[in-house]
């Protein structure tokens, strides 16, 4: 007997709430988006662009399903405080992603001053494990959900606590001259990816990695300032653009369905066919 062909799978995170920091534009607005259109509760960060932020909040739905939070991120009690900011306000946290930081201008390695230094390293790692200290913490004291067969979907089956997703960079895989600070820090964050893997899969909370090429975005604007930088920076991108925002949203949103039930610990590249060894 033939089957009826369903309309469609759905990447849904329907009764789950997020925590997404750098959430006013770029990739964080864009996941911002995608997760309320998934049904997602999402609080998102912010540091300066409150006209943005608030924008945004109202956009999709108010403070009440979308709750823009003004908060500096350079230390882990920045991070901290982000957490528990939005438990006060939602009660509950299923989902953090990290994707807040700063790519500080071109700067040879021997010319990075200690304070730069400092500032990058204290904006996209310290904060960055305050961030997964707090969420863990709480995704600890969740209940362990029942596995109840495969889902009407046929999606897999999906037992989580919770999830974290780290946006790292191609840079933190195969470095990225001029900006040696940044290139650590994002390759820290996937070592951190690997680490909380291995110490929390087996608390059913699953921690993941997504690491962008490149992307267009404000922060990205002065590589793509002339045809001649933009060709050298393409280059080696065999589909020879930059991503979409909405091409690394994605993928952040699939890591946190039951879709990925089976991926912790994972590097999901997003960066148009580019080799990152050699």
């Amino acid at each position: 007997m033939p089957t009826t062909p369903t309309p469609g799978v759905s990447l849904s995170l329907a009764g789950r709430t997020a925590l997404i920091s750098g959430g006013s534009r770029g990739i964080g607005a864009a996941t911002v988006r995608l997760f309320r259109q998934a049904g997602a509760r999402v609080a998102f960060s912010y540091r300066a662009a409150r006209a943005e932020a608030e924008a945004l909040s109202a956009e999709l739905g108010g403070p009440s399903q979308c709750l823009a939070l003004q908060q500096s991120l350079t230390t882990p009690e920045d991070g901290q405080a982000l957490v528990a900011r939005t438990l006060a306000a939602f009660g509950d946290l299923d989902i953090l992603v990290v994707n807040h930081g700063v790519w500080p201008d071109d700067s040879p390695a021997a010319a990075i001053t200690p304070a730069r230094w400092r500032n990058t390293l204290a904006t996209n790692l310290d904060s960055a494990f305050g961030l997964v200290q707090a969420a863990a913490a709480h995704m600890l004291t969740r209940p362990w959900p029942a596995a109840n067969g495969a889902h009407g979907s046929g999606a897999p089956i999906e037992a989580a606590r919770g999830h974290i997703v780290l946006v790292a960079s191609a840079a933190g895989q195969r470095g990225d001259p001029f900006h040696a600070d940044y290139a650590a820090s994002k390759g820290a964050l996937i070592s951190l990816t690997k680490t909380l893997s291995a110490e929390l899969a087996p608390q059913a909370i699953y921690c993941n990695c997504v690491a962008p090429g490149w992307v267009t975005t404000e922060m990205s604007a002065s590589a793509f300032a002339t045809p001649k930088l933009a060709a050298q920076n393409l280059a080696a991108v065999p589909l020879g653009r930059p991503a979409h925002v909405d091409e690394v949203a994605g993928p952040i949103l699939f890591l946190c369905t039951p879709f990925a039930g089976f991926m912790s610990g994972e590097i999901l590249n997003a960066n148009g066919g580019a080799v990152l060894v050699g």
